[in-house]
């Protein structure tokens, strides 16, 4: 199954969620992203089906190894294309913004250029 970037975006949320809580729910998702809960449920049921999440019995939401692997680099991404926007003089709400939309269409090559661009300046 070929995610689409809501996919993504959902993924990676789950994946920031469980960062701060342990149980993450798919009104916890809904509240986050501002979507409906009806919507959300709706993913959740693809996302599901696609192997990337299962749902518990108690409704909580837990990524698969390979829903963990597109949630960490979808958030990898945006957190590096955020830094190197900041870093560039763009303001934090505009840099996020940005990094949001861009995470999900940049090529992996042109990625890993930026990120090895990226560490020569931060050590």
């Amino acid at each position: 199954m070929i995610l689409k970037e809501s996919g993504e975006m959902y993924l990676e949320t789950i994946y920031v969620l469980r960062q701060k809580k342990p149980f993450v729910r798919a009104i916890d998702v809904a509240s986050e992203l501002g979507y409906s809960k009806p919507s959300v449920s709706r993913a959740m049921g693809i996302l599901r089906d696609g192997g990337y999440i299962t749902v518990g019995q108690d409704g909580s939401i837990k990524l698969t190894d390979s829903g963990l692997e597109v949630a960490e680099r979808t958030y990898e991404r945006h957190t590096v294309l955020s830094e190197m926007f900041m870093r560039l003089g763009v303001d934090e709400e505009n840099a996020v913004n940005d990094a949001c939309r861009i995470e999900h269409v940049i090529s992996d090559a042109t990625f890993s250029a930026i990120k090895k661009h990226m560490e020569r300046y931060t050590a």
